[in-house]
């Protein structure tokens, strides 16, 4: 049995580093804008994913009278540190904090506010420029901007890869159906397109959200209704070339089933037009949610959001680090998937493989 199991890990291994995935990692590392941007990129999702551990306005360790405490999983009450009350601790509280430290320490994150946490204590009215409390300054709401920027990426990065997973499975399957039955499925199919993406999208959305309370979910299926279309061109064109290939008539000869033939002999060949979609798609999917967001249509008040960012450097011109974060953060974000998916593109375009 483990010879058995260790030839089934052997053979897809095979598979992974055949000399065609060999040839395409290399040309994508060939394209030395889309390598370091895709290494960028990963090391700023990989710190926002650990978000709560950078930026927080809890410790991420208390060791009080013996004991260890770790508030940033756990919400203790005051009472547990000495204090009057049952409510949850608030360690930035100078006499919370002064009870920790009579009988212990506390370690704390590299930034100490959270993305809703209010800075009482500015030396200025709100929106304050940057200091060495806050280092990009705060919103007009007192709120740390870099924490916000922080959370802000993280929401937008897995709101856009949700939709592009869920948008890019429907969109292939629609394709792929449309594109291998073909007659009437693919006819009735076309005119259902093109009357479906023929509706004003954003005028829809905006009234979609302003009848429910709009929330990471709801938007993510408002979405959906419409981000599937992107790919079932692509995949119904190269399904429709791919169907009539010589090895596809010998398979359906041999007697092999219609649906089998679709996803074991026609649809790899459909991926690859596919794969190289996907960056664009997800770049799409944060414009939107950045744009409902910059409108108020979009996530709920107080969420960390680079829209509403966006949105509050245009009502305080005055306190021009907003919009100035907020550009630049969205311009390097948009601009590393761009350079990764042109990567991708020249990785599965064979000519650029040969050569």
């Amino acid at each position: 049995m483990a010879a058995v199991m260790e030839g089934a890990k052997g053979s897809r291994r095979d598979r992974f580093l055949s000399p065609v995935n060999l040839r395409r990692w290399q040309t994508f590392c060939a394209n030395r804008r889309g390598y370091w941007s895709l290494w960028i990129f990963l090391i700023l999702f990989v710190v926002t994913l650990f978000a709560e551990f950078v930026a927080n306005d809890r410790p991420l360790y208390v060791s009080y009278d013996g004991q260890s405490f770790f508030p940033v999983f756990v919400d203790y009450p005051e009472t547990r540190f000495g204090g009057d009350f049952e409510t949850s601790a608030e360690y930035r509280d100078p006499f919370v904090a002064e009870l920790i430290e009579e009988k212990g320490w506390m370690l704390w994150p590299l930034i100490r506010y959270s993305y809703d946490t209010v800075n009482y204590e500015l030396p200025v009215p709100a929106p304050a420029p940057p200091s060495a409390e806050n280092w990009i300054g705060t919103d007009d709401q007192g709120r740390d901007v870099l924490a916000r920027v922080i959370y802000g990426f993280r929401i937008s990065i897995l709101f856009g890869l949700a939709l592009t997973v869920f948008s890019s499975i429907i969109g292939v399957a629609v394709g792929a159906v449309q594109g291998y039955l073909g007659g009437w499925v693919d006819l009735v199919g076309q005119r259902f397109l093109e009357v479906w993406s023929g509706l004003p999208v954003l005028y829809l959305l905006i009234i979609l959200a302003s009848i429910v309370e709009p929330n990471f979910w709801w938007l993510l299926g408002l979405m959906l209704l419409f981000s599937w279309m992107s790919l079932v061109g692509v995949v119904r064109a190269e399904v429709l070339r791919a169907r009539n290939l010589d090895y596809v008539r010998a398979a359906a000869a041999l007697g092999v089933g219609r649906w089998t033939i679709l996803v074991r002999h026609v649809l790899p060949n459909a991926m690859v037009a596919t794969l190289t979609f996907l960056p664009f798609i997800l770049n799409g999917s944060i414009t939107t949610l950045t744009s409902l967001d910059f409108l108020g249509f979009g996530l709920p008040p107080g969420s960390a959001s680079l829209g509403e960012l966006l949105a509050q450097g245009k009502q305080n011109l005055q306190a021009p680090w907003l919009g100035i974060t907020a550009f630049l953060v969205l311009a390097v974000m948009l601009s590393l998937l761009i350079f990764i998916g042109e990567a991708v593109r020249d990785a599965f375009d064979p000519r650029k493989s040969l050569q």
